[in-house]
């Protein structure tokens, strides 16, 4: 049986559309990633749930809502000392407490000598002060008697409780820290008042004396 000539125009459109689709593959880029499948709605619920999940979790190092808290662990950290004072009202009992302190709290740092002068000193300098008692011996601190200020306390209800003498910034000074009670004109007593004389070293013919300085 003789096989029909095929024609021309067939082979040549047939040629033409082999032309086109051998084009089209050559220009896709070499490599390229075939789109991705849809998601499946199972897929979806369960991403869904595991970024709820994540949102839902509290932060690193924050307890969970109902979950229970452990309490700090104690630290090594001592407590601050409760104050050596004693309490106001304690009277002469006290007043050895509150030595101690200030020993403790400001180490001696004078010769014996010096410091003996400046706590007698001291001393007679706070009494005159408060009560009028012996002013004239320090007239350049108290003035003379018809500018001096009148006493605030009675001499019979005055009372020192504690002394001390310390260097004050140099060995040429020094001060004096007093803690003190007493009750005024009024007829109110308190105790723990404290008041600091301040001194300067003075040389004498051939000896030093300490010179109080009027207190501003």
């Amino acid at each position: 049986m003789r096989t029909p000539a095929r024609s021309p125009r067939l082979l040549t459109l047939a040629t033409i559309v082999l032309a086109v689709a051998g084009a089209a593959v050559l220009g896709m880029p070499p490599g390229r990633p075939s789109p991705p499948a849809p998601k499946t709605t199972a897929t979806s619920a369960a991403h869904a749930a595991a970024d709820a999940a994540t949102a839902a979790a509290p932060p690193a190092g924050v307890p969970a809502a109902g979950a229970a808290v452990s309490p700090p662990a104690a630290t090594s950290t001592p407590s601050a000392p409760t104050s050596a004072l004693p309490p106001h009202g304690e009277g002469v009992a006290g007043d050895e407490a509150i030595q101690r302190t200030l020993q403790a709290a400001w180490p001696a740092d004078l010769p014996p000598n010096d410091e003996q002068a400046l706590l007698a000193a001291g001393r007679a300098l706070l009494r005159a002060d408060a009560t009028g008692a012996g002013r004239a011996r320090w007239p350049s601190v108290f003035g003379t008697a018809s500018r001096a200020v009148a006493p605030a306390f009675a001499t019979a209800r005055f009372r020192i409780q504690a002394a001390i003498a310390r260097r004050d910034g140099g060995p040429a000074r020094a001060v004096v820290h007093l803690v003190w009670a007493g009750t005024d004109r009024g007829g109110t007593y308190t105790d723990l008042r404290t008041t600091d004389w301040h001194f300067t070293r003075t040389p004498r013919k051939g000896a030093t004396a300490w010179t109080p300085q009027p207190r501003t």
